[in-house]
């Protein structure tokens, strides 16, 4: 999976089309990812020792690694692609401006 923790991604498709947010969390079994803010869905919890207080929490929902792209280092959409340096170490590299990503 190419989107990793930490990126900064906007969502394309679906109810949150145009929100940016950092990945929380990257699932590569399932091709998903958790994006701060994005897909936010409300649980009923019971109180238990963990959460003295019961009620309606928001947590996010994991969004399809298809419905998102990174964000260039300019703060547009991209894709990513992989390039292998002279030493054999592979990079990430943005195919819209060939700039490298972290």
């Amino acid at each position: 999976m190419k989107i990793r923790k930490g990126d900064r991604v906007v969502v394309l498709a679906g109810k949150d089309k145009g929100k940016e947010g950092v990945v929380v969390r990257s699932i590569p079994k399932s091709d998903k990812v958790v994006v701060e803010g994005v897909n936010v869905a409300q649980r009923h919890k019971k109180p238990s020792r963990a959460m003295e207080q019961g009620g309606i929490i928001q947590i996010e929902m994991p969004i399809h690694v298809s419905n998102v792209a990174i964000l260039d280092p300019d703060g547009k959409p991209t894709r990513i692609g992989f390039r292998v340096e002279a030493d054999g170490t592979k990079t990430r590299i943005s195919r819209r401006t060939g700039a490298e990503l972290s």
